[in-house]
Parts: C-alpha cells; structure tokens; sequence
C-alpha cells in the first residue's frame, strides 16, 4: 500500500489543507475497526468491503466503488471506526483531513446532502431494530442497569463488559430471575447484548442507550 504526494486543488473555492492519494492493491487494509476517524475517504477507482466483526467471524456491511465516500459518518461524530476497510481489488482512493471534509459540505451542498440522507437511512434504520423495545416493561430496567455497570471499552471491537451476576441484576432490575432471563434472551436476539462465556457484554453502548432513550419516548416516562 503507497500513499501518493500531497495535491492541492485551487478551484473548490476553499482551501485544502490535506489531500493524499493513496493506492491500494487487493486485499489492502484501509482502516481497522477501532481505528481513530479522523479522515474521509473518497473512492476514486476500484472497491473496497466494509466489514464488521461478529461472533461468527467478520460480516460484511457494504461495498464501495468510485464517487463513494468511506468514513464520513466517523468523523462528523468524532468516534472510533466502527467497521474495516479492505480493498476488493487494486483501488485509488483521496485522503481528506476532517477540516477539508467539513469545508466541502459547506462549499458543495450536495456533498452535505449525501451525508444527511446517510444520516437520516442509519435512524430509520435503528428506529426500525429498536422500535419493539418500546412495547415491553420487561427491557427497560435491564437495559438500565446494563448502562449503569457496563465498564469502559476493551480491545478493538469496543466490548464493555458488565461485572454483575444474573442474580444481582434481576435484583437491581425489579424482576424475577424467569423475567430477567425472558428480557436477556431478546436483547442477545437483537444484539443488543452479547453473552460469552457466562459473562454479559455490550457491543454498542450507543445503540443500548438509543434503545432505552426510544423506549422511554414512546412510553412516555
């Protein structure tokens, strides 16, 4: 993998502070999950496979190709990468620091429009996971006593694990153990929550807690 010379455009109508070529050749990595975003990426020739991993191994999120950006959403919301970036094939992307990318979208509205309709797709779309939760009395306090005692992120997939037997955790939830094992059984279903050897863990704080924000909305508590 090559990174190319630095290029300076004159006629966006902003300044450029950093612009790379980068090429890639089959199989190169781009980004790892975990990795900072503090970069975009637009496609340029080739395709690259965005992948998350899961308990059976990655899985596959979407494909890019040319005109795509890669890792936009990253640096809008400040976070780590949340997926890989592995060339399908012998790729050229442009490398844009975040100041550059925050410059295009005021510059370029349909640029800025490109991200909102991503934006808007990844709220349906999480509504759409999340939106039984609202229905049921029984996911709410669990999902509750997860956020309080879910620890800090581990390792590159962000896992945080709650240090709290099943026991302790029917008691702080209000349930009994048969209610507590109904509500783990659809969150693990969902996602949500992941259960590895005896031991709770929370793969996406954000979306746990979007889940409990959705839920509280629509109950109006």
């Amino acid at each position: 993998m090559t990174s190319g010379t630095s290029q300076v455009h004159e006629d966006t109508g902003f300044s450029v502070r950093q612009v790379f070529e980068r090429r890639l050749i089959r199989d190169d990595l781009l980004f790892d999950e975990g990795d900072v975003g503090d970069v975009v990426y637009v496609v340029q020739a080739g395709q690259l496979e965005l992948t998350r991993e899961g308990p059976d191994g990655p899985r596959l999120i979407s494909r890019k190709g040319p005109g795509d950006l890669i890792g936009e959403m990253d640096v809008l919301l400040g976070s780590l990468r949340t997926t890989s970036a592995r060339a399908l094939s012998d790729s050229c992307v442009l490398q844009l620091d975040g100041a550059t990318f925050e410059a295009m979208c005021i510059e370029q509205p349909e640029i800025a429009i490109r991200v909102i309709q991503r934006l808007a797709a990844r709220a349906k779309n999480l509504e759409r996971r999340l939106a039984a939760l609202g229905g049921d009395d029984l996911l709410r306090p669990i999902v509750r006593v997860l956020l309080r005692h879910a620890g800090p992120e581990t390792g590159k997939n962000g896992l945080r694990k709650v240090s709290l037997a099943l026991r302790d955790l029917a008691r702080e939830a209000g349930l009994s153990m048969l209610e507590t094992h109904r509500a783990l059984t659809q969150l693990v279903d969902r996602k949500l929550v992941k259960l590895a050897e005896d031991t709770l863990l929370v793969p996406d704080h954000e979306t746990l807690a979007a889940a409990l924000e959705l839920a509280d909305e629509t109950s109006g508590d």
